[in-house]
């Protein structure tokens, strides 16, 4: 979380949050969202600008319900959800393949989930900011940072690569059986999308 972003909250501590403004999509990418975009349903704008995309990267948050946010300044705008709170791909490089998320972070994998439409769910730790207004995660209403284990949308174009990693059984409503990753078997296990929202604490559409 940016200093100057923490400042402006302890000034201006009263800002409305804002809502459907701003989205996460299925690649990774953040959209804008007017009103004519909200009413219709569609994606919205794809933001091109790299130093707002990284802005938003560096004060991107969630609160202890599980709602993920930009805090844009003194201003919250929490994000809608196309998938998951985070999107990984399969990067490689000269020490091997790295799974990162849209964050630019480095996630370490414990298993994965394949879901009835046939997408691939990465489970395993993020370092991701916290913002508590409870003892459980903080005294004064303070961005924590910690560890927290959580699912990404494995990127489509990665799709491919992941199945040259796996061992499939067929199960009743999608795949299970194993993967390999950096030489370790790891689980892979049927899910229904329906059931990702709850198991793993987030909230894909917050609302007021």
């Amino acid at each position: 979380m940016d200093d100057q972003v923490l400042r402006s909250l302890i000034k201006w501590p009263n800002v409305p949050d804002c809502y459907g403004w701003l989205a996460l999509d299925r690649r990774g990418q953040w959209r804008m969202r007017d009103e004519f975009t909200q009413q219709n349903y569609l994606p919205g704008q794809v933001i091109q600008h790299a130093s707002l995309n990284e802005f938003i990267i560096r004060n991107y948050a969630c609160d202890e319900i599980g709602r993920y946010f930009f805090q844009n300044g003194p201003q919250r705008v929490f994000i809608t959800l196309d998938a998951t709170p985070w999107i990984a791909r399969i990067t490689p490089s000269e020490t091997g393949q790295h799974l990162i998320n849209q964050c630019h972070q480095t996630m370490e994998p414990a298993a994965a989930l394949s879901d009835e439409k046939g997408n691939i769910y990465i489970v395993g730790t993020v370092d991701q900011t916290i913002y508590g207004n409870n003892k459980s995660i903080s005294n004064n209403n303070q961005f924590i940072r910690r560890d927290s284990q959580t699912v990404a949308l494995l990127h489509d174009h990665d799709l491919e690569h992941f199945s040259e990693l796996a061992k499939l059984r067929e199960e009743a409503c999608s795949f299970g059986g194993s993967w390999n990753w950096q030489g370790k078997q790891l689980p892979l296990d049927p899910i229904h999308s329906d059931e990702l929202a709850s198991r793993f604490n987030y909230i894909a559409q917050p609302r007021p």
